[in-house]
C-alpha cells in the first residue's frame, strides 16, 4: 500500500509560499542554498511535526503534541532547504527556513517507507530529550488517517530514526514503537549516583 502523506492546512502552505515570495524572508534565511538559488522554488512533502516532550516508562501509549508543519523546499528536483510553520492564535504561520542533514535523511526514509506493504501515514516525531528526529509511520488502518493532530504513539507504529541519530541508535533502521521506546527510556534514565568515598 502506498505511504499516505497528509495534506497540510491551507494557511500553512500559503504562509510558506508567501515567505518564498518575499525577498526579505529569503535573504534573511540562514540557508545559503536558499539565498543562492536562481530558479523557482516549490514547497513539497508536507509533514506534520509532533513532539514527544517526555520519555518515561508508562503502561499507556505516550502522547505527542502537534507542533509544526514542515515542507521540503525544492529547486530543480532536489531539496535544498526546509520551511517550518507554527500554530499561532491566528492559525498556521511561517516560522523559519533551515537546511542540514535532516533534509536528505527525510527523503531517504520516505522512499524506504513507500516500499512497505503496510498502509502508513507519514509524520515526523521530534524527541528533544535525545536530540532525535524520526519519521513516524502511523498505522493508518487503525483510525481516521486524515486527522494529523492526534498524537498517540501506538505500539505497532514504526519509527525510523533520521541521520544523525543518537549514539547506539541506527539511522534509517525501522523500529516498532514497542521495541524502540524502552531503548529511548533507558537513554534518558538518570545514571547511578556516584559515591564520594
Amino acid at each position: 500500500m502506498p505511504l499516505h502523506v497528509p495534506s497540510a492546512p491551507a494557511p500553512a502552505l500559503r504562509s510558506v509560499l508567501a515567505a518564498l515570495g518575499s525577498p526579505t524572508a529569503v535573504r534573511e534565511a540562514r540557508t545559503s542554498a536558499l539565498r543562492s538559488v536562481q530558479g523557482p522554488l516549490s514547497p513539497e512533502l508536507p509533514l506534520p511535526v509532533h513532539v514527544l516532550d517526555r520519555i518515561a516508562p508508562t503502561r499507556t501509549p505516550p502522547r505527542t503534541r502537534l507542533a509544526a508543519w514542515r515542507f521540503l523546499i525544492r529547486s530543480e528536483g532536489r531539496a535544498i532547504a526546509a520551511a517550518d510553520t507554527m500554530l499561532t492564535p491566528d492559525g498556521w504561520s511561517f516560522s523559519h527556513f533551515f537546511e542540514g542533514p535532516y533534509l536528505a535523511s527525510t527523503e531517504l526514509a520516505v522512499r524506504q517507507a513507500e516500499a512497505s506493504p503496510t498502509a502508513y501515514q507519514a509524520r515526523l516525531l521530534s524527541i528533544p530529550e535525545l536530540y532525535m528526529l524520526t519519521l513516524w509511520l502511523h498505522d493508518s488502518t487503525e483510525d481516521d488517517s486524515s486527522d494529523t493532530s492526534g498524537g498517540v504513539l501506538a505500539p505497532a507504529d514504526v519509527l525510523v530514526p533520521l541521520a544523525p541519530a543518537p549514539p547506539g541508535i541506527a539511522a534509517h533502521r525501522p523500529h516498532r514503537v514497542a521495541d524502540l521506546l524502552p531503548v529511548m527510556t533507558l537513554r534518558v534514565a538518570p545514571g547511578p549516583l556516584l559515591s564520594s568515598a
